[in-house]
């Protein structure tokens, strides 16, 4: 019997009510009757969020539920929800099944409730804010939203991640603006802050419109002085940053930064919900929408993409950003840094190269490495063996790639040491 022909009459069985069997044995026994669930009983009517002591690393690590055998060194790259953010999508999708359409209603006030709370962590005013699904979101508004021409440029660097590069090529294909790229250091693990500002300042031309840079290198581990860059550039020129791996990972208010947008995924270094993210600016009036918005209230709110999202997961957002605030933004950036200061200095002499700056002044939580003979994915599967969980990055130069931070611990640092060590 022809596929189409059997589901067209599973179907026409289904929809009668009727029991369709095809291509049993004769003695097959026939499914039994359909058993009817009980009816779900109401959604919990408040939000109960798990406790915990944010002044004791164990207990903020025990709201993780990644493997305990393991040092989770990659826990960055996507992360995983504590028990706060797991009790708040939990919550939402409840309400979400019982009562949809007022769940939607009810999410009108959620989403604000989550940019106060981003307001509340990294500065700046609620309404600054746009919620998206993730950095490459993000980027996609802003560099898709910005009105140039074909006499205009975009200084860009040779340090960016597939989502910038690949923004920038679409705002060149719609608009005819230019790109261009400059290296801002030769040596990563050398990289200064006076010679990443004059690099990018010596590629300013007077046709520059737009400086899109990254915050901190996915690809080297390397932070970039986005405020003396801002400081150093040209009144009318906009600063926009790939904030991803910065944020949650240094301790300053966004508004201090002095750029005009920011983009990051709220699923990495802020442990949040996935498919969350955030877009940060200081005037969005160079920005056209690209995507309609559902809440148009506001620069910020018609920046928000509309559309369903997954909106337990997005409204669950302002429990990321509390756990966050009870532990402590300078608290939790101290711990990543204390940590990844260790690693690097551990592995000092080691026979590994550090391909990251010791400097916290131009580093935050991502420690990229090179083991002399061993390719980054091997190293990452060797480590697997001892207990540590690593990446490598994804570039056309690869290294593997550590990141240290509130999942992780000293003793786990000094045993990545050792791993690491013994790859040479």
């Amino acid at each position: 019997m022809p596929l189409s022909t059997r589901r067209a009459l599973l179907g026409a069985g289904l929809a009668g009510g009727a029991a369709l069997v095809v291509g049993c044995d004769d003695d097959a026994e026939p499914p039994g009757p359909a058993v009817a669930t009980a009816a779900p009983s109401a959604p919990p009517a408040e939000l109960t969020v798990p406790d915990f002591d944010p002044g004791d690393w164990a207990s903020v690590r025990a709201q993780f539920p990644l493997d305990p055998d393991a040092a989770q060194f990659a826990a960055f790259v996507l992360s995983p929800h504590t028990a706060q953010v797991d009790a708040a999508v939990s919550f939402h999708r409840a309400q979400l099944g019982w009562d949809t359409e007022q769940a939607l209603l009810d999410g009108i006030e959620l989403e604000d409730a989550v940019r106060a709370a981003a307001a509340a962590y990294a500065g700046g005013a609620a309404g600054e804010y746009a919620l998206t699904d993730s950095t490459t979101m993000g980027l996609g508004i802003v560099y898709g939203g910005l009105a140039l021409t074909a006499r205009d440029e975009v200084l860009s660097t040779t340090h960016d991640f597939f989502s910038t590069e690949d923004a920038l090529r679409l705002l060149t294909l719609r608009t005819g603006a230019r790109v261009r790229r400059v290296s801002l250091y030769d040596d990563p693990a050398a990289a200064t802050v006076d010679e990443m500002v004059d690099r990018l300042v010596r590629g300013l031309t007077p046709r520059t419109r737009v400086v899109a840079i990254t915050w901190v290198h996915s690809s080297t581990g390397v932070r970039t002085p986005v405020r003396e860059i801002a400081d150093a550039l040209p009144d009318g020129v906009l600063l926009c940053v790939d904030g991803v791996h910065g944020f949650a990972a240094v301790d300053v208010d966004l508004p201090d930064l002095g750029c005009d947008f920011l983009s990051a995924g709220t699923h990495k270094w802020l442990f949040g919900p996935r498919g969350t993210g955030i877009v940060w600016g200081r005037n969005w009036g160079p920005l056209t929408e690209i995507i309609p918005s559902f809440t148009p209230q506001g620069p910020a709110g018609r920046l928000t993409p509309g559309g369903y999202h997954s909106f337990e997961h997005r409204w669950a957002l302002a429990e990321g950003f509390a756990f966050q605030q009870r532990i402590g933004r300078a608290a939790v950036v101290e711990r990543t840094v204390e940590q990844a200061t260790r690693l690097k200095e551990g592995l000092a002499g080691s026979g590994v190269t550090v391909v990251t700056p010791l400097d916290p002044a131009v580093s935050a939580g991502i420690v990229c490495l090179d083991v002399p003979g061993t390719p980054p994915g091997n190293a990452v599967l060797e480590l697997r063996e001892h207990g540590v969980v690593a990446s490598a990055t994804p570039y056309a130069t690869s290294y593997l790639r550590l990141g240290p931070s509130i999942v992780t611990s000293p003793d786990e640092v000094d045993a990545a040491v050792a791993a690491v060590s013994g790859l040479v």
